[in-house]
Order: C-alpha cells, then structure tokens, then sequence
C-alpha cells in the first residue's frame, strides 16, 4: 500500500520508509505523487496541524495521507513557542530563533521543557489515525553540539547529560518525541492494516 508524505523533507521520509517498510508500506512524496501544495497551519494543537495537512494531501492525491506536527513548548514561556515553535518570534533561521528563547528565558527559575509531536494518517475513505509522542528535558544556557536541527542545541536530556544536537540519530531516535510517536503510530497502523 502507498501512503503519501505531507512533507518535503527527505530525512523525514528516510525515517518513515525505515519504520513503516517493515509492514510492507511504501511511502513517497507529495512530488512523486504530482502533489504541490502548501497547506496553511491554522489549527491550535499539533494534532489539528498534522491532521489539516494530511487531510489536504490524501484529498490532492487520492492516497492515504501521513503528516505530522512538532514543537518545543517551555513551561517558564507558558507552553511557547508551541505550535509556532517554526515561525518563533517571526525570525527565519533556527539559531535566530534559539537566541531569541534563551534570551525570554533570562531570569527563569524553572527551565523544564518538553518536545511534542503528533502524527496523522488520513485515509480516502475518512478514517483517521492519530499517534502522539513526547520527550522532557530543559533548555540549555547556550547552545551546544552540531547535530539535528530547529531548538536541538538548546534541548538538555538530564539523564544523557547533552543536548540533542550533541546525540548521535541514533541515541536521538531512541528517546525522542518523533522517534516515540511514529513507533507508536506505526503499532496503530500494523493493527489497522490487519484490520482493514
């Protein structure tokens, strides 16, 4: 069965294709399918997020549709950046919007943070699957490693002692939200597809 990726990021597809291939799923791009579209964030939840752009593309391709949504949220910055952890502070650039966290979290006393992804399957037929995942940390005082990507260097697991930008894929797909939501997802798929 083919199911469509409501992204254009290839290291997103490389590790879907490596979890789901194993239930016999193929899953490919929006491109490889003629899909070009942009689907506007306007939900309030990371779930709403995912479920609109996957929503969207199974209806542009005719296909089950797999997307997800991912953000940092600060318990100091009362749960921001959130669902605008992308478009933090209107800036473009990940380390722009880094500096401009850790500069809110000046003074703070309590610097637990937590990431959040969740993931939505569409399907032509109207059945929707969701799976959501988390990992807590804190936030860093500065930035440390040259991994990953978005508030990774600033990211602190206490019980690894680094930053996420400091783990390898690895150690990072074993305890992170993406990595506990798409393995929770991909549970869900393997029963719906025995199901179905």
């Amino acid at each position: 069965m083919k199911f469509v990726l409501a992204s254009h990021n290839k290291g997103k597809l490389a590790e879907m294709q490596a979890i789901l291939g194993e239930l016999g799923v193929e899953v490919v791009m929006p491109a490889d399918v003629g899909v070009d579209i942009d689907v506007e964030e306007t939900g309030t939840t990371f779930a709403e997020n995912a479920g609109l752009k996957a929503q969207a593309i199974m209806q542009a391709s005719g296909l089950p549709a797999i997307a997800d949504d991912s953000g940092l949220c600060v318990d100091w910055l009362q749960g921001a950046p959130g669902i605008y952890s992308a478009r933090y502070g209107g800036l473009d650039s990940d380390p722009e919007r880094c500096r401009l966290l850790l500069g809110n979290m000046r003074g703070a006393t309590n610097r637990a943070a937590h990431f959040h992804t969740a993931i939505v399957c569409a399907f032509p037929n109207g059945d929707t699957l969701t799976a959501e995942g988390d990992c807590h940390g804190t936030v860093a005082f500065a930035p440390m490693g040259d991994g990953g990507f978005g508030y990774d260097p600033i990211f602190f697991v206490p019980s690894l002692r680094k930053t996420f930008a400091q783990l390898t894929a690895e150690e990072k797909n074993a305890i992170s939200h993406r990595g506990n939501a798409l393995r929770s997802f991909a549970a869900e798929l393997k029963t719906y597809l025995e199901n179905h």
